[in-house]
């Protein structure tokens, strides 16, 4: 073995040794320089093929499934059924929804007609049928308040400018008013 660090002469003539070793060089010195640009590069390909590789795939999937296989009957069955007993017990849900707020009409409309004849009894017998009024309000307002589908009264909000208030007019404003420029040419300017 020689000392030079060289390998052994394998009986190769010297022009292509000396073409081996530029290669040899040239190929270290860009891994040297370039070695994690390259690295990085070859990995991005490797993960850019292979999403592009698995889209592929899903496509021809589709392509399949929507060009001529069939779906089978079993499956579409069972989606049906499916689909049809959600839709059904949505129906169900509505109708007791329904008939709960039917009912509570009904307990309204009946509490209201009661307070009505005994106003009207109160009348009859000559007693003062505002206090009783007034009473039978707070109690239907209890039981309004008790059920959620009827709304409250909103409280009567003061406006906040009055109703002649028109932005626009110029008057009414604070101290800035935006006025247009005189009109005329070049010589009204100075």
């Amino acid at each position: 073995m020689e000392l030079g660090g060289e390998a052994p002469d394998l009986g190769r003539p010297p022009l292509e040794e000396e073409a081996v070793q530029a290669l040899r060089q040239s190929v270290g010195s860009l891994l040297a320089s370039y070695g994690w640009y390259l690295l990085l590069a070859c990995v991005a390909g490797y993960l850019l093929l292979q999403k592009l590789a698995e889209k592929t795939r899903a496509q021809r999937r589709d392509r399949a499934h929507a060009a001529g296989a069939p779906p089978e009957p079993d499956v579409v069955v069972r989606r049906e059924e499916a689909l049809a007993a959600a839709r059904f017990r949505m129906q169900e849900q509505l109708n007791e929804q329904a008939e709960k707020f039917k009912e509570k009409q009904r307990q309204l409309e009946e509490e209201k007609r009661r307070q009505k004849v005994a106003v009207w009894e109160s009348m009859q017998e000559g007693k003062s049928y505002r206090g009783n009024l007034k009473r039978n309000q707070q109690e239907i307002e209890s039981a309004a308040s008790a059920s959620s589908t009827v709304p409250k009264p909103k409280p009567n909000k003061k406006p906040l400018r009055g109703g002649s208030y028109n932005p626009l007019s110029g008057e009414g404003g604070g101290t800035c008013a935006w006025r247009p420029g005189r009109r005329g040419g070049p010589s009204s300017t100075g």
